[in-house]
């Protein structure tokens, strides 16, 4: 699922969010294009809304 498609507050796991990370490097082989790129950051934002809430959650 892509982080523009979720309702806003809430959040995947960071974990999940992870795993989609990994694999769209492994997809692309190291080296990503324009829309991997794009697609990255996204992913990048969403992972650390996931650990900020953890931390949050922590506290």
């Amino acid at each position: 699922m892509s982080p523009d498609l979720t309702t806003p507050g809430s959040v995947r796991p960071a974990a999940e969010v992870n795993e989609e990370i990994r694999a769209l490097w492994l997809r692309a082989r190291g080296s990503l294009s324009d829309r991997e790129r794009a697609e990255y950051e996204l992913l990048v934002i969403e992972w650390a809304a996931a650990m900020r809430g953890r931390v949050v959650e922590a506290a």
